[in-house]
């Protein structure tokens, strides 16, 4: 079985550092760190992943910005994208139904169990041609 790909964007390495270490010890993900907003769309063009993890507050260009320039970039613009956030608490997260601007989020810090819930659930997505942010099928629940 091929790793998935994760991409982290957080300005705190300390906050990368760890949630790549505990992601690739599942064996399941091949991940990269970005700490700098700014030159996250040049890693994600480089490294192609399946997956996008994006903190929302970070300095000089907020995870929103880059949300958008990711979202603008024919390669890039289907891939999944999950916001990884300490501006919500998981109490507030349920009320807003998990997403943030369409794109799921969980809140910091982050269980390592429900990240690779929500990785796993975002990839299936992706391979069934749905969209980041679009609704599941009642029908198929």
């Amino acid at each position: 079985m091929q790793k998935k790909r994760i991409l982290l964007i957080d300005d705190e390495p300390d906050v990368t550092g760890l949630l790549k270490l505990n992601l690739e010890n599942t064996g399941a993900y091949e991940v990269r760190e970005e700490n700098r907003a700014e030159h996250a769309l040049a890693t994600a063009r480089t490294f192609k992943p399946d997956l996008i993890i994006l903190d929302i507050v970070m300095p000089n260009v907020d995870g929103g910005e880059v949300a958008a320039q990711l979202k603008a970039d024919k390669a890039l613009k289907e891939t999944p994208l999950v916001f990884l956030t300490a501006v919500a608490t998981k109490k507030e997260a349920e009320k807003m139904g998990g997403t943030i601007g369409g794109h799921p989020f969980i809140a910091k810090p982050a269980n390592l169990e429900e990240l690779e819930e929500l990785i796993e659930k975002q990839l299936q997505k992706k391979q069934g041609g749905m969209r980041c942010g679009e609704e599941e099928d009642p029908a198929y629940r």
